[in-house]
């Protein structure tokens, strides 16, 4: 036996409070009795009460509700195999972990920003395998593609400004991994989501995106940021904070570089959109675009499907409650 919902177990120590009250109303009842009338004279005032079917009567009672309890643990026992087909896209998501990605022209922060906007894409997605990208001046996979959702966060949840040794931002190299990443042969069900400010600062970015393009890869841009720029915070050992500067001791403002990014959407036929205060945009993207592309049908496999029995102490449960008025309290006169 197995249960599909072990948790509702902890509403079974109602059972006890149940058999506490049974006790306090009998012992209630006996106290009322004996102040009206002497102990002595108890069994022949009240010989007409069958005080053992007064109990049964308790017992199908608590019986009864021990069943209907039992029923929300869903009782599980048998199985028989069932084939899964599982239908989805490959996704691979790009984040952009260069030191830009500090700046709080979106809050808490351009990083942080884009990491809680990842979490919210992977609660809409469904039977598609997702992967992460960590990239800066190089890039590595965070996270291969996978359908364990729960991994995936991790892997997301770690991520930090400082995770790539290699400074400064290149998308080139996030292109590349992501080509290397996907499976050979396939010409479509692939798609890499790429969030970054777009300041790229070397490398060929629009190139690769056409190299990527021909094995069937289309690519999305989330730009993040102002084209006004914003300052980019540093903090030392000492936590003191203050802001990037150049060699030339020149305060450093990180720009979005739309245009780049648009470039390298419309290679692939994907689409580019800029984050607002209101929207991030991977919604609209996930809406408008992915859930409407054709689904590759993955490897099917065989589980086991359990058979539901709650309804045996469903049944029981209502049986003895029925049964329970029937039965009465008054002995039988001969």
């Amino acid at each position: 036996m197995r249960f599909g919902n072990i948790h509702a177990a902890y509403w079974l120590w109602l059972i006890a409070g149940l058999v506490l009250f049974y006790l306090w109303s009998f012992r209630k009842r006996n106290k009322i009795l004996e102040s009206f009338a002497q102990k002595e004279l108890l069994p022949e005032l009240t010989f007409s009460l069958d005080t053992g079917k007064k109990k049964l009567k308790s017992v199908l009672v608590i019986a009864a509700v021990f069943l209907a309890l039992f029923t929300l643990t869903k009782p599980q026992w048998g199985f028989h195999w069932k084939e899964v087909k599982r239908k989805g896209i490959d996704i691979l998501i790009a984040i952009d972990t260069s030191r830009s990605m500090l700046a709080g022209d979106v809050k808490p922060d351009r990083l942080e920003r884009s990491k809680l906007a990842v979490k919210d894409l992977v609660k809409k997605v469904k039977g598609d395998r997702i992967g992460l990208i960590a990239f800066s001046g190089s890039a590595f996979l965070q996270c291969p593609l996978t359908i364990d959702y729960g991994g995936f966060m991790l892997s997301l949840d770690s991520l930090n400004a400082g995770i790539i040794p290699k400074g400064g931002t290149c998308i080139s190299e996030a292109i590349k991994t992501a080509v290397k990443s996907f499976e050979g042969g396939l010409k479509k069900h692939k798609v890499l989501i790429i969030i970054t400010d777009g300041e790229d600062h070397e490398g060929n970015p629009v190139k690769e995106a056409e190299k990527a393009e021909k094995e069937g890869i289309k690519i999305f841009c989330i730009g993040i940021g102002t084209k006004e720029g914003e300052l980019i915070p540093v903090v030392d050992e000492k936590g003191h904070k203050s802001f990037l500067k150049d060699r030339s001791g020149k305060v450093v403002k990180t720009k979005l570089d739309e245009i780049t990014l648009q470039k390298i959407a419309l290679a692939t036929g994907g689409s580019y959109v800029k984050t607002t205060g209101a929207e991030f945009g991977l919604d609209r993207i996930y809406e408008d675009k992915l859930s409407k592309m054709e689904k590759r049908t993955f490897k099917s496999k065989m589980i086991k499907q359990y058979r539901e029995r709650f309804q045996i102490p469903l049944s029981l449960a209502f049986l003895l409650l029925l049964l329970e008025p029937f039965l009465s309290e008054r002995k039988r006169m001969r």
